[in-house]
């Protein structure tokens, strides 16, 4: 990564691309700090540091879910947003034919999405805020409401737009360095915290072994099924064009065990919220009352919920990025077929079950990854100061920035070659 890194600055253009994202995440932070008008801060840490539903909140954004920031929505509006409309498109004709119109279809599914996220960032705020009490605001009336609700739109239009110039302009995999970013500023509070809980504590400090190896397991079983991939064998056949003979090689199809990333965790993360957001408009309610006593970390509630989500949205994100067919036409198409296997639908059916059982094993790797935090508490009976969840994000995130990084320095060669 270091090398990586060093390399991409002794070229200019990367160097411009890594100063524009390091100055971009820079304003993003600052704005981070901006307190939201009329909101009790010390009443929402309190309920925060009691909730750990909104404890995970709190880390995708950085902390500034506690503080209630500007940016206290973050991106997880747009993270919704994104599924909903990507649901929406396999449901709703109209949707569908935008997505295969080319980049036309695709500019008009991201002005959608884009209009859905600062819809849902201002609602899901006032339905936290009503949820948490009138105690949440300083002076609760409507137009006290209105302006968090305003405040909020505005935080999560100005996160959205971070991550899209970073995309676009910087180094790119926008969305996911906000994200990365803020797990990374709350590192520090995590082993303060960890600190203080042993040296108030003593008795515990025997899972501080436990935990160490945890982190390093962690980070190197993330490292390795990231890294991983299953190599299916192609074989071209030879055939002459002109005076020239072209195929007649062996070479191999790549398939990621981990092809979603991290995807499906935030998405999970999100979508789990989503439910208890909306209920917490009548906080009295018996489905509320209920939605908060098993939405715990150590429920089972929960972790079956949380885990059936990271598997299902596994398999849905591979479903629309992986297509087993289009490949198994470029193959065919370029007098190519894997070894054992007829060309078309055979190699298609192959390759999809291939596959599936990668996703398959992936879906469970990071759905026990995502439990591991809660198994902890349940054993140990102590407070665990660290997030399976937050150490896969940020693993995979520098993972995959340092592939883009040098992909671009790669294909910045060839140019330079061609030219």
């Amino acid at each position: 990564m270091l090398e990586i890194l060093r390399n991409a600055w002794k070229v200019e253009e990367l160097r411009k691309k890594i100063l524009y994202t390091l100055f971009m995440l820079l304003i993003y932070r600052l704005v981070g700090v901006v307190p939201t008008p009329g909101v009790n801060v010390a009443y929402i840490q309190q309920a925060v540091s009691n909730s750990d539903l909104w404890g995970i909140l709190n880390m995708l954004n950085g902390g500034n879910f506690a503080s209630f920031t500007l940016l206290a929505m973050g991106v997880s509006p747009y993270i919704t947003a994104s599924i909903v409309i990507q649901l929406l498109t396999i449901a709703i004709p109209k949707l569908e034919e935008l997505s295969k119109q080319g980049e036309e279809g695709r500019k008009k599914l991201s002005s959608i999405t884009r209009y859905a996220t600062v819809a849902l960032g201002a609602i899901q705020a006032i339905g936290i805020i009503v949820g948490m009490g009138k105690d949440a605001v300083i002076s609760p009336n409507f137009f006290t409401y209105l302006t968090i609700a305003l405040c909020m739109a505005a935080g999560t239009a100005f996160a959205m737009w971070v991550g899209e110039r970073i995309t676009e302009n910087g180094i790119g995999n926008g969305i996911s360095l906000l994200i990365f970013v803020g797990i990374v500023a709350a590192l520090p509070t995590q082993f303060g915290n960890m600190i203080t809980s042993y040296i108030d504590n003593p008795a515990s400090l025997w899972t501080a072994p436990i935990i160490v190896i945890a982190i390093v397991g962690l980070i190197v079983g993330v490292i390795c099924v990231d890294l991983g991939q299953r190599k299916i064998p192609v074989q071209y056949a030879k055939r002459v064009v002109g005076r020239k003979m072209y195929g007649g090689q062996s070479t191999f199809l790549p398939i990621k065990v981990n092809s979603v990333g991290v995807l499906p965790l935030i998405f999970a993360s999100s979508i789990i919220q989503f439910p208890l957001i909306i209920a917490n408009f009548w906080p009295n309610g018996k489905f509320t009352l209920w939605l908060n006593r098993v939405f715990s970390s150590t429920h089972p509630v929960y972790l079956i919920t949380f885990a059936g989500l990271i598997i299902a949205f596994t398999f849905f994100y591979s479903l629309i990025s992986f297509n087993p067919v289009e490949i198994s036409k470029n193959i065919q198409q370029n007098g190519g077929f894997i070894p054992g296997i007829r060309p078309g639908r055979p190699t298609s059916d192959y390759i999809k079950r291939v596959s599936n059982r990668l996703n398959a094993f992936n879906a469970v790797f990071l759905a026990i990854i995502a439990v591991i935090p809660s198994l902890f508490i349940a054993l140990t009976g102590s407070a665990s100061p660290f997030t399976a969840t937050g150490i896969l994000i940020a693993v995979s995130v520098s993972i995959e920035t340092a592939k883009q990084i040098e992909s671009q320095m790669l294909m910045r060669h060839y140019k330079g070659f061609l030219r």
